[in-house]
């Protein structure tokens, strides 16, 4: 077996393109907004979507509707709605169940993820990945204290394990968070820089949030793990 006794993986931008479900969720909240305010949607999808190319995050409604000249409350909660309760058309990446297969000889496989609870449930249904996962830990918006960078996400997915901090791998995509709680919680962290990825350009701001390792493709991790076990 490999020195990594567990395989933990991050949702979005690792196992599929983030940009994905954020396009569907703009054609929703699009829908909304020419059933509701009269914007045609084409029109304010290629808004929406201006802006997120632009790196525009968070704020991206209420802006929407300043500048066309709406109310912000009542109208981005009903954009938010409609953003978060569609049916995403979300594909894992292709390297993703290759990878699954040939980790899950070597170690056992889970989950971290936080966000919306319902959002993430309905992402994971969708890329149908739930089975692969011995453990799945989500952390909705009622747990944000406990939300990376605390090490609290991987506290959890290790309790009841019967394993050791050292023998977990964390693997994601965001150096602003992601590999500072793992390494609080005493794990490792392999950074996950995919070309297409959201935080593909980001650094870690301190030596401390740095990611142990780093790779482009989940192949490159498969030979990582896999060599590692061949040699003990």
């Amino acid at each position: 077996m490999s020195r990594w006794a567990a395989v933990v993986f991050d949702l979005d931008d690792t196992l599929y393109p983030e940009r994905d479900y954020v396009r569907g969720g703009f054609e929703a909240a699009a829908a909304w907004v020419e059933a509701v305010l009269g914007t045609p949607r084409q029109a304010a999808f290629d808004e929406l979507w201006t802006m997120f190319e632009a790196g525009v995050r968070r704020d991206t409604f209420d802006r929407w509707l300043r500048r066309r000249g709406h109310a912000v409350e009542g109208n981005r909660q009903g954009m938010l709605a409609a953003y978060r309760g569609h049916r995403p058309r979300i594909t894992p990446y292709p390297d993703v169940a290759p990878a699954l297969e040939a980790l899950g000889r070597e170690a056992r496989l889970g989950l971290i993820t936080e966000g919306v609870r319902g959002v993430q449930e309905t992402k994971l249904e969708a890329l149908g990945l739930a089975p692969s996962f011995e453990k799945v830990v989500i952390l909705g918006e009622d747990e944000r204290h406990d939300w990376k960078p605390s090490p609290r996400p991987f506290e959890r997915w290790l309790d009841g394990t019967g394993l050791e901090p050292w023998q977990a791998m964390y693997v994601a995509d965001n150096p602003a968070k992601d590999f500072l709680g793992a390494r609080r919680a005493g794990w490792h962290g392999v950074r996950l820089r995919r070309a297409d990825g959201l935080h593909r350009d980001e650094e870690p701001e301190s030596p401390e949030a740095a990611p142990d390792a780093e790779i482009d493709g989940l192949g490159q991790l498969t030979t990582l793990v896999v060599e590692e076990g061949r040699r003990r």
